[in-house]
């Protein structure tokens, strides 16, 4: 078995198919299928489903996709480890975060890495919450800052604040109370992220101990498509943040929701190994970057989380 085995059946189930994948390598799809079956008689397992429209990984193929992954990115980030020995850390990181968060935090976040630490790139990755935990557990990503409701175990993370969620809609208004209940909010028409998602799981769990339902309309993949929809009026959404949403002419003022629902934003690494110095140089400058920013007071709704001194 050889490394190229490794990328090439990495690349093949990321992809979705030998065509696509022997496009992505520039090799041949007959030499690229051809290095696939020699892998599966070596192994004696097959790694992939082929069907008409594509393949799809085996049981035994998500396995080892797994392990390849974690393979890969160990020899990649190698000769970081190896420079960062009584030096500055360098080396490549995968960083995930949460679209909603990456709308505020992602670019300021990546500018002050660039002065801080000059010698590690940074792999930026925008996706879920859901998605990006998948990313971790898979070793496909070292860090991701996400949203959680749950603290589902087989992750490492340190927790960084609570954050209420917010009702916004396309309708300017100046309603004084900056808030609106529960039972209010299921009067409304909604524009939700595409479920599983973490926010509209919360709703959902609110909703169901009402004796309610939400009156989903319409649903988006992408917070640019969620809002897009509600700036033209078709409902509001329900939202973890309301900073960045404060100035904008095309929407009321976000309004929290009472009682009141929160998200954790954490950030999460695989519970499986320890992280490396480049990557651990990335969490901490991440956590310190949003402690800063909680410290200048310009996130609303947030509650700090008190780290664990037990």
């Amino acid at each position: 078995m050889q490394l190229r085995h490794l990328r090439y059946f990495v690349k093949i189930v990321d992809a979705g198919s030998f065509s696509r994948a022997a496009a992505i390598v520039h090799v041949a799809q007959p030499a690229l299928s051809q290095q696939i079956s020699e892998l599966e008689e070596e192994l004696g397992v097959a790694l992939l489903l082929r069907h008409p429209r594509g393949i799809a990984p085996t049981a035994a193929g998500e396995t080892f996709y797994r392990e390849a992954v974690a393979i890969l990115r160990q020899i990649e980030q190698l000769p970081g480890i190896v420079r960062s020995t009584g030096s500055e850390p360098q080396g490549v990181v995968d960083l995930g975060m949460s679209s909603t968060l990456a709308a505020t935090i992602g670019g300021p976040f990546i500018q002050s890495c660039r002065e801080r630490l000059p010698k590690i790139m940074i792999k930026f990755h925008i996706s879920d919450s859901e998605t990006l935990k998948r990313s971790v557990a898979a070793n496909a990503l070292d860090l991701a800052l996400v949203f959680e409701d749950e603290l589902t175990a087989g992750y490492s993370r340190t927790p960084l604040y609570r954050q209420r969620l917010y009702f916004i809609t396309g309708t300017p208004h100046d309603d004084p109370a900056g808030s609106i209940s529960s039972e209010r909010l299921a009067e409304f028409p909604l524009v939700m992220p595409t479920a599983p998602n973490i926010s509209r799981s919360v709703l959902e769990r609110r909703f169901a101990a009402m004796g309610a339902t939400p009156n989903i309309v319409s649903e988006g993949d992408q917070l640019s498509s969620i809002m897009s929809l509600v700036r033209q009026g078709l409902g509001g959404t329900v939202l973890p943040r309301g900073s960045a949403f404060d100035d904008s002419a095309d929407l009321g003022r976000p309004l929290l929701i009472e009682p009141p629902l929160f998200l954790t934003a954490s950030v999460l690494w695989s519970g499986d190994s320890a992280l490396g110095t480049a990557a651990e140089a990335v969490k901490l400058a991440l956590t310190a970057h949003i402690g800063a920013r909680m410290g200048d007071g310009i996130e609303p709704g947030l509650e700090p989380i008190e780290p664990d001194r037990s």
